[in-house]
């Protein structure tokens, strides 16, 4: 029994140092032969679990010399084109000028009803409001739709955004985020500074708390004590113009 926990553990690391080393990818995104590496390894893994007459040695040596080739194309895709366009093939337009193309659906082996199903996904219900759909390499779907049929876009109000970044953690779960605070030029007295204005004594009591790229402040306490079956305290947010009265207190200071 041991022996197959121990073997089990090091195929499950092995495994997810392998996929790791792969990248990250979401499923929906792999290429086709990513599919089948994913699909490889976790059977030389399975393998090694459940044969315990087998040497280890002989599911590991497979998954390591697979993760090592896909490492391989990986990085030839990133210098050679021809490579990357026989290994992932290239994109393909199924709607072209508000026309469906039925060659190439038919080469794509894509069904009209496939075809709808992920216009719709991407929000599309009419097919008329589609400009141009491509179908990506990895078989997801990118759609234009018709100029009157976008959303409106600041452009063309002839209005000019201010520049947005994203917000940046501070804590999370009651753990400060050093690395984020460092590049945001503060230290740990401004964040005690800003806890104690809302009479908060610890970063521990705070279950989530970000700061956006105008300063304002979003901060969710953890649950604690006789109310923690009532979940969560009302997040508050400072710096905010306004706040929903069932997010709690919105403070009106903007940070500087």
């Amino acid at each position: 029994m041991l022996l197959l926990v121990i073997r089990t553990a090091i195929l499950y690391a092995v495994t997810m140092i392998s996929m790791r080393a792969m990248g990250k990818r979401q499923i929906g995104q792999l290429q086709p032969f990513e599919l089948v590496v994913i699909l490889i390894i976790s059977e030389m893994a399975t393998i090694g679990v459940q044969n315990n007459g087998m040497p280890l040695l002989n599911s590991l040596l497979p998954i390591i010399t697979i993760t090592v080739l896909q490492i391989a194309i990986a990085l030839i895709n990133l210098k050679s084109e021809k490579f990357r366009l026989l290994v992932c093939g290239r994109p393909s337009f199924v709607i072209r000028g508000g026309e469906i193309l039925e060659e190439q659906m038919r080469r794509l082996r894509l069904n009209t009803n496939d075809l709808l199903e992920q216009l719709r996904a991407k929000g599309y219900f009419d097919v008329a409001e589609v400009e141009y759909a491509l179908m990506e390499t990895n078989g997801q779907l990118s759609v234009l739709p018709r100029a009157d049929k976008r959303p409106v876009q600041p452009a063309d109000l002839q209005i000019q955004p201010e520049h947005e970044a994203p917000a940046v953690t501070l804590i999370i779960d009651g753990k400060i985020q050093w690395q984020h605070l460092k590049t945001l030029g503060h230290n740990e007295a401004w964040l005690q500074k800003k806890l104690a204005k809302h009479s908060i004594s610890s970063a521990e009591q705070v279950f989530f708390m970000s700061i956006d790229y105008q300063g304002d402040v979003f901060c969710q306490l953890k649950s604690q004590g006789a109310n923690k079956a009532a979940g969560s305290p009302p997040p508050f947010r400072e710096g905010a113009q306004f706040a929903p009265a069932a997010s709690g207190q919105g403070c009106t200071q903007k940070e500087h």
